[in-house]
Formats: C-alpha cells, sequence, structure tokens
C-alpha cells in the first residue's frame, strides 16, 4: 500500500510542478555508508529551487532515510548526516535555517524493500519536500 501512495504522489508532483498549491518533491541519493552529496545533484538540487517563482509560500522538509545495513544507532546517525548535508546545501543557496525543518527516519519506514539491492539503493535518499504554506 505505501508503494502505491508513493506512485500517486510522485505522479502528481509531476504532473504540477510549477502550481503553488502543489507539494514539490526533489530526492537525493547516496552510496550506502555515504552522506556526500555530489556536484551534479547540488546542480539539481540549486535548480529545484531556483525553478521555484515564490519560495516563501512553501515550508521546507528534509525527510531522510537509510536502507537497512547497519544497525539502528548507526543508520540514525547516517540519517542525521544525510540531512545535515543537504541542509547545508540548502544553507548556501540562501534559504534561512528556520524554513527548513527535518525529520530523520533512518531504516524506519522504508518506501522500497529492503531485501533486494534496488530496494535498498533507493532507500539510502534525502526528501527535499516543499510543502505550500496555507494562509
Amino acid at each position: 500500500m505505501r508503494l502505491m501512495t508513493a506512485i500517486f504522489v510522485f505522479g502528481f508532483i509531476n504532473g504540477l510542478a510549477q502550481a503553488p498549491d502543489s507539494l514539490l518533491l526533489k530526492s537525493i541519493y547516496f552510496g550506502g555508508g555515504s552522506y556526500y552529496v555530489d556536484d551534479t545533484q547540488v546542480s539539481e538540487l540549486y535548480d529545484f529551487i531556483d525553478a521555484v517563482p515564490s519560495l516563501q509560500d512553501y515550508e521546507i522538509i528534509i525527510f531522510s532515510h537509510t536502507d537497512n545495513i547497519g544497525g539502528k544507532e548507526y543508520n540514525e546517525w547516517l540519517s542525521r548526516m544525510r540531512s545535515e548535508a543537504v541542509r547545508q546545501e540548502l544553507l548556501s543557496k540562501g534559504i534561512d535555517i528556520e524554513l527548513i525543518e527535518i525529520r530523520d527516519f533512518g531504516l524506519k519506514n522504508p518506501l522500497y524493500a529492503n531485501y533486494s539491492w534496488q530496494g535498498r539503493k533507493l532507500n539510502r535518499r534525502v526528501d527535499v519536500i516543499l510543502w505550500p504554506v496555507v494562509f
């Protein structure tokens, strides 16, 4: 059920990427055990942020995830490191720190099955979500 919900959300995001009342999402993927954001993904993140005509109309929420390799404490640490690495990129872009909220999930609540290499690869990510602010 969780995967079907995600497919709907991704389709919704892609279909309405510029609408101010729509949820916007950019995922950043990591290698196993890594929290390094490569130059290509930094550029894509900046393009994503630059494409938003009115950033003040959104909350910025960082959801950080890991695969299930390693223990709970290690994955909680890795999740924090990944979200912090992405937050630092947003701060470098000039976004005010008070606009950024972080939610670290570690190995909890995987979107994809961790029993396959592909599922683990897709779970090693940070989702930058722009959530519309309702006035």
